[in-house]
């Protein structure tokens, strides 16, 4: 059962908002156990050019979903990130089952309806073409940055000067930085 968490940023979440976005969302629930219990936090946000962005996140024990739309229709955007959930879950179903055939019905928490079964028929297999090895230079974010654009890359892996940590900073969608530490 999904527990819905819907804020609106510049947008009131009006009733009419509230139950499209819970009667779409709703609708990965097929896929499935009827005991799974997870949140959905849903983030609507209106830009000043009126364009909107969805951003859905449901945590759960082995499996996180996020998807995030970006559309100058809000409710478009609602139809386009159930799209997105649902591939994600095909994608991890296909993964899980490929695994685990032979330990089926092992604490995996997808449902085996045949409806959920027929979505699972889209593969895609992973390979790695380049392996890259180098020396992780000891530097604060802000040279990481700089190290980043210079190379023309979408992210950096850096050595934290102060905290010997490994660290990541990378480009986001919107034009601004994002730091990852690890601990």
């Amino acid at each position: 059962m999904l527990n819905f968490n819907i804020r609106g940023e510049n947008i009131e979440v009006t009733p009419a908002i509230r139950e499209y976005v819970e009667n779409k969302i709703d609708k990965v629930e097929r896929y499935f156990n009827e005991d799974v219990n997870a949140n959905a936090n849903v983030n609507l946000k209106v830009y000043n050019d009126k364009q909107t962005k969805v951003e859905v996140t449901i945590p759960m024990k082995n499996l996180t979903l996020r998807a995030e739309e970006r559309h100058n229709d809000m409710y478009a955007a609602v139809d386009l990130i159930v799209d997105k959930l649902e591939r994600q879950i095909r994608k991890h179903k296909t993964k899980v089952n490929r695994k685990f055939r032979e330990r089926e019905g092992t604490g995996l928490y997808f449902a085996t309806s045949q409806a959920a079964a027929n979505a699972t028929t889209e593969e895609e297999e992973y390979s790695i073409v380049r392996t890259k090895q180098f020396d992780l230079k000891p530097m604060d974010q802000e040279e990481a940055v700089l190290q980043m654009n210079m190379l023309g890359h979408d992210f950096y892996i850096f050595t934290d000067a102060e905290s010997n940590g490994t660290n990541i900073v990378y480009k986001r969608k919107d034009g601004k930085y994002g730091l990852i530490e690890t601990t």
